[in-house]
């Protein structure tokens, strides 16, 4: 496995450098402060792709907030996947809140979709959504994130929270693998 990684690795094609992504996120934290800074929020971060953007985003935001952690999750440490898989759901009420949700990558968005209906149905005042990327793909997806870092096309994506297989979240950059073995 760890020389498929390193092959995915030393192949792969750096769409956003650590300069770029960490710009987006400047950007992304501005909109959001202006949007949010006087709701107390609670941030809701995906789990575990989103790790890395809302760790990032956090020390940005500089205003009354608290954090929590949602798993929902398609793909599992795979390539591919079809049906939502809830691991855990938030220990904080959503009961009257406003909610950002903060994840690694706006996709297809039925994960999305999926965590913003559960906050509704917990009762959330109002639900925003944050992706540090938003994949080009045609046609329309069940849900647009209220705040996008950085647009990309329609490559397997890891690096800022993104996996191939569970590995390279760790990534300082974003990489569209060449080829997927």
């Amino acid at each position: 496995m760890l020389n498929e990684i390193a092959q995915i690795q030393n192949h792969a094609l750096c769409l956003h450098d650590e300069q770029a992504v960490e710009a987006a996120l400047d950007a992304m934290a501005i909109a959001i402060t202006a949007k949010l800074a006087d709701k107390n929020p609670l941030i809701l971060c995906v789990i575990n792709g989103g790790i890395i953007a809302t760790g990032k985003l956090l020390p940005r935001l500089d205003f009354p907030l608290m954090l929590d952690s949602i798993h929902a999750s398609r793909y599992r440490n795979s390539t591919s996947g079809k049906d939502i898989h809830w691991l855990f759901t938030p220990t904080t009420p959503l009961i009257d809140r406003t909610v950002l949700i903060v994840d690694d990558i706006l996709d297809e968005g039925h994960t999305l979709r999926a965590i913003v209906d559960y906050c509704v149905e917990q009762g959330a005042e109002a639900v925003y959504t944050a992706a540090l990327l938003n994949k080009q793909l045609p046609g329309v997806k069940p849900i647009t994130a209220d705040f996008v870092g950085l647009q990309v096309e329609n490559h397997y994506l890891f690096g800022y929270g993104m996996d191939y297989k569970g590995y390279l979240r760790n990534a300082a950059g974003v990489y569209a693998c060449k080829e997927i073995l």
